[in-house]
């Protein structure tokens, strides 16, 4: 019921993260990459301690998703993945075999994304902590800015998966080794064939509710809710699926792009004029 929301307004107090944004005066900066010509450059860190931890994830599961996780941010803006720049902090009890396992890992991901790796930096550390730089191109980006009043949002895949496992992980449980906190499901053939109909879109790494409330702030508009989104879903974060902005007209030949490389694609709001937010914590400086 659209009360449990209660919604948040357009004022409400900026994470850190947002906060160093803002300080920033680079006129790049608002995407998940910075466009400059053809060329956009992205970059994520995966850190141990705030990521993950390394008695949940093998040397290839961490450098497998470091490198996924870096590639969203590309194929989110509609544009391939060509060069990548690694930095690991390796941590003093990693041997040889640990260090082949990551490195092979980040890149066959690179690879199968027709991304090369090309250089880099290492460091010692007690822990594990992996920074990417991903040069991509693209002629016609998908940015953050462009969504209308009366556009569809819309986000591709199910969601919840990455918080519940996570959840689990906390308490000392396995996952299955497919689970989506291990190993993200990048829509790029949906997103490449469906750009040129969308008004707007990112990857969704900070929970539906948090990146939703972001779409609409670069917009400077607000929302009306068409489905109910259950808050274990809405604030599940690294999930890596898509958030979409579309005109109503082009819903058709989206869904039936969705539908062709089979992925779920669930309409959840009307863009308006108003300042509705979603009620969202943050997720970087918890």
């Amino acid at each position: 019921m659209l009360r449990f929301y209660r919604f948040q307004r357009h004022k409400a107090m900026k994470d850190k993260e947002s906060y160093l944004i803002e300080k920033l005066s680079s006129p790049y900066i608002g995407d998940d990459a910075a466009v400059v010509g053809e060329t956009l450059y992205s970059m994520d860190a995966f850190c141990e301690g705030t990521h993950f931890l390394r008695e949940w994830m093998t040397p290839t599961q961490a450098g497998r998703k470091a490198m996924l996780v870096n590639i969203s941010d590309a194929i989110a803006m509609n544009a391939r993945p060509r060069y990548a720049l690694v930095t690991v902090a390796l941590p003093r009890d990693f041997d040889e075999s640990d260090i082949e396992a990551l490195i092979e890992a980040m890149e066959s991901t690179a690879t199968a994304y027709g991304c090369e790796i090309i250089g880099g930096d290492t460091v010692g550390s007690d822990k594990l902590h992996i920074t990417v730089t991903v040069v991509s191109y693209s002629r016609s980006p998908l940015l953050r800015k462009g969504l209308k009043e009366g556009d569809l949002l819309a986000y591709t895949g199910t969601l919840g998966e990455s918080a519940r496992d996570l959840a689990a992980l906390m308490r000392g449980e396995k996952i299955a080794e497919d689970s989506r906190f291990y190993l993200p499901v990048l829509r790029d053939g949906f997103i490449y064939e469906a750009a040129e109909y969308l008004h707007a879109g990112m990857d969704i790494s900070d929970g539906l509710f948090c990146d939703t409330n972001k779409l609409l702030d670069a917009n400077d508009t607000g929302m009306n809710i068409l489905k109910n989104i259950n808050p274990e879903i809405g604030m599940s974060g690294e999930e890596y699926e898509m958030l979409v902005g579309f005109a109503p007209e082009k819903r058709a030949r989206i869904e039936a792009i969705a539908a062709k490389h089979d992925i779920p694609l669930t309409i959840f709001a009307e863009v308006c004029k108003n300042d509705r937010r979603f009620p969202c914590k943050s997720h970087h400086f918890a």
